[in-house]
């Protein structure tokens, strides 16, 4: 594979430590060697040689909870009324724009619709279109009245999510979108602050529906991941297995205790920028402190 070394750079190791000046060896898309200033860095002889002039370098970041098909919409409804060819492109652009931007990984937090994330995916992955690595996921698993459900009984709309009920739903739908080719299945235990009914402390979904569908991943070899705000969502995620739980944000001792009891297994992502770009960004757009805490 073909190498590059990057001299005069300060080297921001991701390990706690100040930056230091040095130089880095690439191989393919891995860091092979770094040496700092003063000492040698072996590569071969037709490696490219870059000097940085100074600039910082750093490894790829990892966004752990993305959505790189939801759009900019002003409603969970308009997201559902994109045309899926528009929406690929839109995708297209997202996953080109977080590369742009130094993540080298993303892990899909949900699809806005059920292929989106694995064409995508495969398309990075074949060299067709620039983007992270990626682990693409279904649509965000819900119960009727649950976040993500956004129908009416005059009009069946859809978002990003798909309403399932009962534990033969879930793993009817586990098995379809593992037959799609997802690496994650999300599922939505919890509700949230920002749609009108199934709120951040509740729990809507039932421990048997949890179970159908961590049994599909278990048998497929796909992880589960949760949308899990309030303290018993947690819980029931930390019981049934799943290996990726976000928000946990109103975690009781018995919950916190479960996590640090499988804290070697399983992945918090807390989704802290959400908390922060919403207090000090959003009142442009609506959103007071208030609101913002409440979320």
């Amino acid at each position: 594979m073909p190498q590059t070394v990057f001299n005069n750079v300060q080297i921001l190791d991701c390990s706690g430590a100040q930056p230091f000046t040095g130089s880095v060896l690439v191989q393919g898309n891995r860091i092979k060697k770094i040496a700092r200033e003063g000492q040698s860095l072996e590569h071969e002889a037709g490696a490219e040689v870059i000097d940085a002039g100074g600039a910082t370098l750093m490894p790829g970041l990892v966004e752990s909870h993305a959505h790189p098909s939801f759009a900019n919409t002003a409603t969970l409804e308009a997201l559902g009324d994109i045309p899926p060819e528009e929406h690929t492109l839109l995708t297209m652009r997202h996953v080109k724009l977080m590369l742009d931007q130094g993540f080298t990984s993303l892990n899909s937090a949900a699809a806005a619709k059920p292929r989106l994330d694995v064409v995508i995916r495969n398309a990075i992955n074949n060299g067709e279109i620039p983007g992270p690595r990626m682990l693409a996921a279904t649509p965000e698993l819900t119960v009727s009245g649950g976040l993500g459900d956004v129908r009416l009984y005059h009009h069946d709309r859809w978002t990003f999510a798909i309403v399932c009920d009962g534990p033969d739903e879930f793993r009817r739908v586990a098995r379809e979108m593992c037959r799609e080719g997802v690496d994650t299945l999300k599922i939505n235990p919890s509700g949230d602050e920002f749609v009108p009914f199934a709120k951040a402390n509740q729990t809507v979904m039932n421990e048997a529906e949890v179970e159908a569908v961590c049994e599909v991943a278990r048998s497929r070899g796909k992880r589960v991941a949760s949308h899990s705000r309030s303290a018993e969502s947690v819980k029931m995620s930390v019981r049934n297995g799943i290996e990726i739980i976000y928000h946990a944000t109103l975690c009781d001792e018995e919950a916190l205790d479960m996590l640090e009891s499988v804290k070697d297994t399983v992945f918090v992502a807390p989704t802290l920028g959400v908390t922060i770009s919403t207090l000090y960004e959003a009142s442009d757009w609506g959103i007071t402190t208030e609101i913002a805490e409440s979320l």
